[in-house]
């Protein structure tokens, strides 16, 4: 890393590459890793909205798709102002190594060394998630997310409402 005003977290993943994007950019495999709720659409232009827990969820838009090689999505929170939703950029890139991927995350634009430090613990736990889910195992729950409302097996409020159903996933 060059610039210290960059996060950046990287993560060597027992999986090829194909493998490891689907988990950015499939609802379902996302939440298997991070989150309990997300909205993923994977276009440029598309929405990004990952429900952490109640009340608290990350949000921005897919700028690049470039299958499996890298993505780029704009990131914010919408219970913090922050770091507002689509305030700052986070770059993914998946590089063929060892028989695996080696996932780079770089974050761009957080306002202060609090907010990258933060942001770093944060992303370091959840692609140390990603790893052990990516390659089969079990990463657990995660540890941020609460329980949401379920009734029937689907979450009834407004973040899941207006998600067409083939994206809609909860755990």
């Amino acid at each position: 890393m060059t610039d210290p005003h960059v996060l950046e977290v990287t993560v060597h993943v027992a999986a090829p590459p194909q493998t490891v994007f689907a988990y950015f950019t499939d609802p379902a495999r996302y939440i298997q890793w991070m989150g309990s709720t997300a909205d993923v659409q994977a276009v440029p232009g598309g929405s990004y909205r990952v429900g952490i827990s109640d009340g608290v969820e990350a949000a921005g838009e897919f700028v690049e798709v470039d299958p499996p090689r890298r993505l780029v999505f704009t990131w914010g929170w919408t219970h913090e102002q922050a770091v507002p939703p689509g305030s700052t950029r986070v770059v993914v890139t998946f590089t063929e190594e060892n028989g695996g991927t080696r996932v780079v995350l770089s974050h761009y634009d957080l306002p202060t060394d609090q907010q990258r430090d933060h942001h770093r613990a944060g992303w370091q736990t959840y692609l140390d998630r990603l790893a052990t889910r990516a390659a089969g195992g079990d990463p657990g729950p995660d540890p941020n997310a609460q329980a949401a409302n379920d009734h029937g097996g689907r979450a009834e409020n407004a973040r899941t409402r207006s998600v067409p159903p083939q994206l809609r996933v909860q755990r």
